[in-house]
């Protein structure tokens, strides 16, 4: 794993106000979690609906899950390639799922079910067509915005490396660094 040089400075920034202050040297991860009491069975009941099915659903929902425990709001982003500046960010775009996860399950006894996660597939995708339609989404972010919990999660896999490999039905590997030995030859099919 290469360091850059901002990044060493950040963790040793952080390492000596900690030690200042007399805490440990931990990033506060403080914003809502997807781990709470039946929001992870929903999660992987909204995956059932809107990702492939030849995807590996509980890897995307664990990914997804990891993604939003470990966003820590107001810390400093990198800048892109020819921009100066940092920006720090914002609240956890989990903040507003809880709610969206309460309206799925009200709309699903709507429907006669006893939650969202018991309802029929068929009603799962209704449901979701008009959360989504309600919540104005129109195009997939790259990263989670809190504007859908449904499409922040089609969002953050089908941009990840397994939905580009799956996309594409070929062994791209989009994020790993995998040297110059066989990078002449085209991606290995899936």
């Amino acid at each position: 794993m290469v360091l850059s040089r901002r990044d060493a400075l950040k963790t040793f920034g952080a390492i000596s106000i900690s030690g200042l202050r007399g805490g440990a040297a931990s990033p506060a991860l403080d914003g809502p979690s997807l781990q709470a009491g039946d929001q992870p069975a929903t999660l992987l009941a909204i995956a059932d609906v809107v990702l492939p099915a030849e995807s590996d659903r509980k890897a995307a929902v664990a990914a997804f899950t990891s993604w939003i425990d470990n966003y820590a709001e107001g810390a400093d982003t990198d800048h892109g390639y020819g921009n100066t500046r940092i920006h720090a960010l914002g609240p956890s775009p989990a903040r507003n799922y809880a709610a969206q996860i309460a309206a799925l399950d009200e709309a699903a006894r709507a429907k006669g079910a006893p939650s969202f996660r018991a309802a029929s597939p068929a009603d799962r995708l209704v449901i979701l067509e008009q959360a989504i339609a309600d919540a104005k989404v129109e195009r997939l972010s790259a990263r989670p915005t809190g504007a859908h919990i449904a499409t922040d999660l089609m969002g953050h896999y089908f941009n990840s490396s397994t939905g580009a490999d799956l996309c594409y039905r070929a062994s791209i590997a989009r994020d790993a660094c995998r040297g110059l030995q066989g990078s002449d030859k085209p991606p290995a099919r899936r």
